[in-house]
C-alpha cells in the first residue's frame, strides 16, 4: 500500500473511493456536509431514509455519484459525536477497510482525522489510519499455489488541513513504520514451522543487518552457548534435530554510551511440549510460539524505519521443544547460566528454561531496561483472555511507562502482582527451583520463575499467549506486541 498526506479541497479530489464520517443523532462531519452539497443532498437522502444511523461501525457504500471525479462514497458510523474515544475512532476504521477490501475499488481518500478523538492529535489520528488499514488489508499468501490478493487497494490518502501537515507528516511516518513491523511480524508468525526454523528466524535479523547500517547482528550457536554454560537453554534444545540459535540485534541510534533498551522474545518455533507432550488438538498452532521473537525483529524493524535516537537491544533465543530419546525431562535438574539449578517438573514449561539463560546474557550490555515478551502460558488466556496482555515486573516506573503506552498504542496490557509470597510454589527439595508452581497463577508464576534471573536490572515481562495470535475462523497472527513496544520507544526518544 501506498499511504500518502492530502491538502486538496474536496472538489479537487479524483479518486475511487472517499471515506466520510457520520455521527450518531449529530450533525455529519465536515467533509460529509461538503461531499452533501455537492451532491445534491444525496448524503442527507441516504441518512434520512434511515439506511444508516452513525452507530460506531456501520458503513454503507454510495456507488454512483453524479458529476463527479469522485467515484463513490463511504459513510461510517462514529457514534456519539461527544465520546468519540481512540478505541472507537479504530473501531470505525478497520470498518472502512472491512467495507472496501473485498471491491475493485484501488485509490482511496480517507477524511476520518479531521473528527475529534478524546485527547488525540492529527499525528496520532493520521497515524492510526495507515496502522487500521495496514493491518485489516494484511493477508497471507505466500503458502498458497494463488498468491492474487483479496484486496485491490493500491492507494490510502489522508486529507488534513495544511495547519495541520507537520503533525499529520510525523504521524504518517510513524504509521508506516509500525504497521510495516507489525506485518514483518505477522508473516513471520504465519510461517509453518516446516519453514520458519530457528535457523530462519537467524537469516530473517541477519537480512533486517543488512538493510539498516544501524543494526549489527551477532547469531550465537550451541557451541557458543555450550561455552557460555547456558544449560537450561540447551536443554530444551536436545530433542530437536533443528539447531538452536541465540539472535543478538544491536540497533545503535543514540549516543554511544548510552545504555540501551533490552528487548527480549522467545523464539520457539515449534513447540510439541517435548517429553510433556501436548494433546493433538490445536498442536498446529504451537508455530506461534515464536510470536516474542517475531516481534522483537518486528519492533527494531519500524525503530530503525523511524531512525529513533535510541541504543537497543534485541535478543531472540530460537529453538523447537520436540520429544525425542535425547530431549530433557521429567526430574532432570539443569544448571542455568546464572549457576542456579532447575529441577524439570514439566518439559512443557520450557518458555522460561530458554528466556532465563537470555536474561542472565542480557545482563553483560549493562542496560538500561529489560523487557522481555514470551507465548508464555495458557494460564494467562485463561485470567485475561485474548484482550489485554499480562504485564508483570520488579520496577513501578517501567511497568507505568508500558501501561501508558498501551492506552496511547491501544495494545493493551493489564498488570498483575509480583509478591513474594508466588515465590513459594517455585521450591523445588532437589534443586534452586522447579520449572512450573502447580496450578495455580501460573502466568504469576511463570514470571516468579523469571524474575530470579533479571535481579539485576529493571525488568518487566509481557506474557502474549492470549494476544499474539487468533484462533478459529479468523486464525493469524495479530502482531501484538509491535505497537505497544513501538509507542514505548517513541515515548522513550520523546523523554
Amino acid at each position: 500500500m501506498d499511504y500518502s498526506i492530502e491538502t486538496a479541497p474536496l472538489k479537487e479530489l479524483q479518486c475511487d473511493c472517499i471515506i466520510v464520517g457520520v455521527y450518531q443523532d449529530s450533525p455529519v462531519c465536515s467533509s460529509a456536509s461538503t461531499l452533501n452539497d455537492s451532491t445534491q443532498g444525496l448524503i442527507s437522502k441516504i441518512i434520512n431514509r434511515g439506511d444508516i444511523s452513525g452507530k460506531n461501525g456501520e458503513t454503507v457504500l454510495i456507488n454512483s455519484i453524479p458529476d463527479s471525479t469522485i467515484e463513490r462514497i463511504l459513510l461510517v458510523g462514529l457514534g456519539e459525536k461527544a465520546t468519540l474515544s481512540g478505541k472507537n475512532y479504530r473501531k470505525a476504521l478497520f470498518a472502512a477497510a472491512n467495507a472496501l477490501k473485498k471491491t475493485p475499488i484501488k485509490s482511496v481518500v480517507c477524511c476520518l482525522a479531521e473528527c475529534d478523538v478524546q485527547g488525540y492529535d492529527w499525528q496520532w489520528k493520521t497515524r492510526s489510519c495507515i496502522e487500521v488499514f495496514n493491518d485489516a488489508l494484511y493477508q497471507f499468501t505466500q503458502c498458497k499455489s494463488d498468491q492474487t490478493r483479496e484486496s485491490k487497494l493500491e492507494k490510502l490518502s489522508v486529507i488534513v488541513p495544511d495547519h495541520e501537515l507537520a503533525s499529520a507528516q510525523m504521524g504518517l511516518a510513524q504509521g508506516r513504520a509500525i504497521a510495516e513491523g507489525v506485518a514483518y511480524t505477522k508473516r513471520l508468525a504465519d510461517l509453518p514451522a516446516n519453514i520458519c526454523t530457528p535457523s530462519y528466524l537467524a537469516e530473517q535479523a541477519v537480512g533486517l543487518g543488512n538493510k539498516y547500517r544501524k543494526v549489527d547482528v551477532t547469531i550465537l550457536e550451541e557451541s557458543d552457548m555450550q561455552d557460555l554454560s547456558m544449560g537450561s537453554f540447551l536443554a530444551v534444545s536436545r530433542g530437536s534435530r533443528q539447531p538452536a540459535k541465540l539472535i543478538s540485534l544491536n540497533y545503535q541510534g543514540g549516543e554511544k554510551n548510552a545504555k540501551p533498551i533490552v528487548l527480549i522474545g522467545k523464539g520457539l518455533t515449534f513447540d510439541a511440549g517435548g517429553i510433556s507432550l501436548k494433546t493433538a488438538a490445536g498442536m498446529d498452532e504451537m508455530k506461534y510460539d515464536m510470536c516474542g521473537g517475531a516481534a522483537v525483529l518486528g519492533t527494531l524493524f519500524a525503530a530503525a524505519e523511524m531512525d529513533l535516537p535510541l541504543n537497543i537491544i534485541g535478543l531472540i533465543p530460537a529453538s523447537e521443544n520436540m520429544p525425542d530419546g535425547d530431549a530433557n525431562k521429567p526430574g532432570d535438574i539443569l544448571t542455568s547460566m546464572s549457576g542456579k539449578t532447575i529441577e524439570i517438573l514439566n518439559t512443557d514449561a520450557e518458555g522460561r528454561l530458554i528466556l532465563c539463560d537470555t536474561l542472565t546474557y542480557a545482563e553483560r550490555f549493562n542496560p538500561d531496561v529489560v523487557i522481555d515478551l514470551a507465548t508464555l502460558t495458557g494460564a494467562c488466556l485463561v485470567a485475561l483472555g485474548r484482550v489485554p496482555s499480562g504485564l508483570l515486573g520488579n520496577d513501578d516506573l517501567l511497568c507505568n511507562d508500558l501501561l501508558a503506552a498501551s492506552e496511547t498504542a491501544n495494545d493493551s496490557v493489564w498488570r498483575l502482582p509480583l509478591w513474594e509470597e508466588y515465590q513459594e510454589q517455585l521450591k523445588s527439595n532437589f534443586a534452586d527451583l522447579a520449572n512450573v508452581g502447580g496450578k495455580d497463577a501460573g502466568t504469576i508464576t511463570a514470571a516468579c520463575f523469571l524474575s530470579q534471573f533479571a535481579e539485576n536490572f529493571r525488568w518487566a515481562h509481557l506474557d502474549i499467549a492470549g494476544t499474539a495470535w487468533r484462533t478459529g475462523q479468523a486464525k493469524g497472527a495479530t502482531g501484538r506486541p509491535v505497537p505497544l513496544l513501538s509507542q514505548y520507544l517513541i515515548n522513550r526518544a520523546n523523554g
